[in-house]
């Protein structure tokens, strides 16, 4: 045990001192908001140029809805206007005008009357507006048919949103506040976690033991160390740097959560349970963005996501990092590795598929197969927790994920005492059968 743990304390230390890991635990936080950040930022951003789109509308019933339209619901990035000439005249390219707008007849009688001229693909924003436009002009004028009296009043009053407040009963008949967009979020946000570190990690162990092999330092090393004992330090010391990365990255999203207001928000723990009228009363008072956001969150049961998600990723990277342990013995290039490699990044990414189709149906077969089956389960069961997983699933989900994980490090630990001195000879399935069953 003592060998395992100097074997663990300098794959902590060799990596941690490392300039490319501090350089990426400091980055990636804001690399990762900027991410998520500039595409929105960069969407949101306006030409101020205006392209123009003259409009002919024969009939004369519709011009006034683009050409009058008030700032608010006309189109940014265009200018409508009216034709000053016929239709053939705008082929030319000497036109100024980007887009025609071509009415030919009364919609409610011609609902096909209307097209859309331009020499170049026509933008989906404009033909998503023109269409709502029309669309909602063409039903007022069926209505208008019929003489109903106050007809406008009627069509908004039928027109009123309903806002529908999602609400989750206790075991002791409390409610509280709920968002199910918020637990498939954080669901998602796990999963993905466990996926990249096991993923990213599990290769770090792969590659730290293909070049220790290559470099002939492994032949040293195991005349005082047991293959088993350097393996399993490996593994245990590069998860560490792992979890290292991860609880930096934690302090940096509390530290930037409390800058943007988290903070000063109101202690949510002792008003998560609520009556009917209060629960009202809390969401009036805080119906802004981060208010619902912190609602949302407290609401889930955070403690069990927590503690499931540290044991769901000490097994699924033990799992995963000891069979990519047995394939850097085993093989002499990188290249050798990929035909070992490619079964276990399939099933991988096929959890990730899985995690996703599970999302609107956490109680379906799909998530629940998937969420014991010990390879997909890590990532996949970490999407159903937020909506409530009864406590057996959970039990035997971790007891079939360790149990699998404890048979992989054996059956890895077999491959890896023979392997880790084999040069030259690219192996084969019969052979690492071979080599499990040598005594």
């Amino acid at each position: 045990m003592n060998k395992i743990a100097i074997v663990i304390g300098r794959e902590y230390t060799t990596r941690v001192k490392k300039k490319s890991f501090l350089i990426l635990t400091i980055l990636m936080p804001f690399l990762i908001v900027l991410m998520v950040m500039a595409p929105i930022m960069l969407g949101s951003v306006k030409d101020d140029k205006q392209r123009p789109v003259a409009i002919i509308d024969q009939t004369g019933k519709y011009i006034h809805l683009f050409v009058n339209a008030p700032d608010s619901s006309a189109l940014q990035g265009y200018a409508f206007t009216q034709a000053d000439r016929p239709l053939e005249q705008y082929q030319s390219e000497e036109s100024n005008a980007d887009a025609v707008i071509y009415i030919s007849d009364d919609l409610t009688e011609n609902p096909q009357a209307v097209k859309i001229y331009s020499r170049g693909e026509i933008q989906g924003d404009l033909k998503r507006y023109v269409e709502s436009t029309l669309l909602e002009q063409t039903r007022k004028d069926k209505l208008q048919k019929y003489d109903i009296p106050a007809l406008d009043n009627i069509i908004a009053d039928i027109q009123s949103d309903i806002d529908i407040q999602t609400v989750k009963w206790s075991e002791d008949g409390k409610e509280t506040y709920s968002s199910s967009e918020i637990a498939m979020v954080l669901g998602l946000l796990t999963a993905m976690m466990i996926y990249i570190f096991v993923l990213s990690y599990g290769s770090m162990v792969m590659q730290g033991v293909m070049e220790e092999k290559t470099n002939r330092i492994v032949e040293v090393i195991v005349g005082s160390v047991k293959p088993f004992d350097l393996m399993m330090g490996k593994i245990i010391g590069i998860m560490l740097v792992g979890f290292t990365q991860m609880l930096v990255w934690l302090l940096m999203l509390v530290s930037l959560l409390s800058i943007v207001g988290i903070g000063s928000m109101p202690d949510m723990t002792e008003t998560a349970a609520m009556t009917a009228q209060q629960l009202e009363a809390m969401q009036a008072a805080q119906n802004t963005p981060l208010g619902e956001l912190s609602a949302a969150l407290y609401s889930l049961p955070l403690t069990e996501i927590c503690v499931l998600f540290v044991l769901y990723f000490l097994g699924g990277y033990i799992l995963y990092s000891s069979f990519y342990a047995a394939i850097g013995a085993a093989v002499n290039s990188q290249e050798d590795s990929s035909q070992f490699m490619m079964p276990m990044v399939i099933i991988m990414v096929f959890s990730i598929y899985a995690a996703m189709g599970s999302m609107e149906n956490t109680d379906g077969p799909l998530a629940f197969w998937t969420s014991l089956f010990p390879l997909t389960s890590p990532i996949v069961m970490m999407v159903r927790i937020p909506f409530g997983v009864p406590l057996w699933q959970e039990i035997l989900s971790i007891v079939l994920l360790y149990a699998t994980a404890t048979g992989f490090v054996w059956v890895s630990s077999r491959i890896y005492r023979v392997g880790i001195l084999l040069y030259g000879k690219k192996p084969t399935m019969k052979d690492l059968m071979k080599w499990i069953t040598y005594k």
